[in-house]
């Protein structure tokens, strides 16, 4: 529901400003998908804070390049255990444009990793995104 909220707020600060072409119109829009895109990581965020017993393995997950799916963004994202025995992976993937602006956040589960082996999944936008986007591993716990 708050996506929903969120999306049609910009939309229509958007067309706002698409007919109207006024600084306060875009300053509307440019405050709604602010505000908007706070709410996805913030959200990201706090589902990362609920993985209880989980240690940083930013360093064993890698992100591959970001492609267009549909009306989303993907990127293959792959956990390698380092362990002796099977593990999980709890993954904060953040997509971002050319100049570093942050897009969106999804979190992936990435189960069953085979000890010393290596396992992928796919991270998937939560909304259209264009341009040129580069997928990153912001944080990753193993569990």
């Amino acid at each position: 529901m708050r996506r929903t909220t969120g999306t049609a707020l910009v939309l229509a600060a958007t067309a706002v400003l698409a007919l109207t072409g006024c600084d306060e119109a875009r300053e509307t829009a440019g405050n709604a998908f602010a505000t908007a895109t706070a709410a996805v990581a913030s959200a990201a965020q706090q589902k990362m804070n609920e993985i209880k017993d989980g240690v940083n393995a930013t360093k064993d997950v890698s992100a591959g390049p970001a492609r267009a799916d549909g009306d989303r963004t993907v990127a293959d994202v792959t956990a390698a255990n380092p362990k002796d025995e099977k593990a999980d992976y709890t993954v904060l993937v953040t997509f971002r444009d050319a100049q570093g602006n942050f897009l969106d956040s999804v979190v992936l589960g990435i189960d069953g990793v085979p000890p010393h082996g290596s396992k992928t999944g796919t991270a998937r936008s939560n909304r259209t995104l264009s341009g040129e986007i580069k997928a990153d591993v912001s944080q990753a716990l193993r569990h």
